[in-house]
């Protein structure tokens, strides 16, 4: 990866690309996806879009740079003047967690399932991410969602021991939320508000991500099929500053 959000790089026009199942609009300066058709056939696990992990975003996301940051993100924490730091969730447990406990702590925030055909290779270099930087101040806040396809139906005890089991996830796992509608984690609500860019609002799938520095500002967000690895570059540079 080349750069974070340090830097700007500019994508070719959107309005060039054909995509006729996507529909899209312009708002506040940037693009946002507004409603998938035929979500009926699309929202099978056993379905191609699905199974594939975004094959239909994918070759859109690849020649769009997500690398720039809007002045609408730095109006929008110069509003709120709030972090990551000021919000209180739930583990996996149904303790209380506030996330001050992560001050001075790089974060890599990512809405997780496990069913999904991103589920292996995310669960894999998440915890190869994690034994390699938690030493060096990296935690990844990992928090199950069922709001893509129903591909994480199970019940909290299932899901850590999923988790756990499978993929010896060491990082901490938080309550099932919603990231979308009107029901969302208010985490989700500053995570989405700070962040900007292409992505618009939405989350739009499946381990999308959030790199938060030490102070807990949003610096950069990933989409679904960026792998961990990938970011890995982005994670040094913050830990080292």
């Amino acid at each position: 990866m080349a750069s974070m959000a340090f830097s700007s790089v500019h994508a070719a026009p959107f309005h060039t690309l054909s995509l006729s199942n996507l529909q899209l609009s312009s708002k506040s300066g940037s693009m946002a996806f507004l409603d998938l058709p035929n979500r009926t056939s699309l929202g099978s696990s056993k379905s191609t879009f699905f199974r594939d992990g975004l094959s239909i975003l994918s070759p859109i996301l690849s020649g769009v740079s997500l690398k720039s940051r809007s002045f609408a993100t730095v109006y929008a924490r110069a509003a709120t003047e709030k972090t990551i730091h000021d919000f209180t969730v739930k583990d996996i447990d149904g303790t209380d967690v506030s996330l001050s406990k992560f001050k001075g702590k790089v974060l890599l925030i990512v809405n997780v399932a496990s069913k999904c055909g991103l589920t292996s290779s995310n669960y894999t270099e998440l915890s190869q991410i994690y034994e390699k930087y938690k030493t060096q101040g990296l935690e990844i806040l990992a928090f199950p969602c069922n709001q893509f396809g129903g591909q994480e139906p199970g019940s909290n005890p299932e899901i850590k021991q999923f988790a756990c089991t499978r993929y010896k996830a060491e990082f901490p796992i938080f309550d099932k939320v919603d990231v979308n509608g009107p029901s969302t984690a208010p985490v989700y609500q500053f995570l989405k508000s700070n962040a900007g860019g292409f992505l618009g609002d939405l989350i739009k799938w499946n381990f999308e991500k959030f790199l938060v520095d030490k102070n807990g500002n949003v610096v950069e967000r990933y989409p679904p099929t960026t792998s961990p690895l990938q970011i890995e570059k982005d994670i040094q540079k913050l830990l080292a500053a």
